[in-house]
């Protein structure tokens, strides 16, 4: 599968789109990205959300309603998009699917796996397609999701964090902000960000 992504919004989360020869799955679509995500998308699949922040499903409502396809999202992070939890004037979307922990389906003919990772947020997960794995804002090159907002915990990101390190394989990784990894990179930094805990 082709891959490309742009930088969305005034926070620059990553909109990611796969490209297949069935059509194309749209992972966090974030703030403004509905106009990128229509000069590039002509067969959509589905769209996927990696978690509920406003900055990775702002676009949700508009791309739904637009091409009549379903919307994925992590049923721990379902009340997110239901109504504005943070005051910013985010439209609510409601997804189709509810993912409820590490889970596995297929859109078209792709396999896709979610991997929940809570701690940024209670429904916090990794999509892995094709090879890839999209992390969202559970781990960053470099670093990982914050733990001070509302609704994060930081003791299920130490658990989440224990739970990536015991990852066998490695894949490529692409964040929800920033550029891109390997899982086995980001183990090999991540025990550090245990002491934090």
């Amino acid at each position: 599968m082709q891959l490309i992504y742009a930088p969305m919004g005034s926070y620059q989360t990553n909109c990611y789109i796969l490209k297949g020869d069935e059509g194309e799955i749209i992972i966090d679509p974030g703030v403004g990205a509905d106009e990128w995500v229509k000069s590039q998308v002509k067969n959509p699949l589905a769209i996927l959300n990696t978690h509920g922040h406003f900055d990775h499903v702002w676009s949700n409502h508009i791309l739904q309603n637009y091409y009549k396809i379903p919307l994925y999202c992590p049923k721990g992070d379902v009340f997110m998009l239901a109504s504005d939890t943070f005051g910013l004037g985010l439209t609510p979307s409601t997804p189709d699917v509810e993912v409820d922990g590490d889970g596995e389906f297929k859109v078209g003919t792709t396999k896709v796996s979610y991997w929940h990772f809570p701690g940024h947020t209670p429904g916090c997960s990794a999509i892995e397609i094709d090879g890839m794995l999209f992390s969202g804002d559970f781990v960053f090159a470099g670093s990982i999701g914050r733990t001070d907002l509302p609704f994060s915990s930081p003791s299920d990101m130490k658990k989440s964090i224990l739970k990536f390190l015991e990852i066998k394989k490695d894949l490529p990784l692409y964040p929800g902000h920033g550029s891109s990894s390997t899982i086995k990179k980001e183990q090999s930094t991540l025990p550090r960000w245990l002491e934090m805990f």
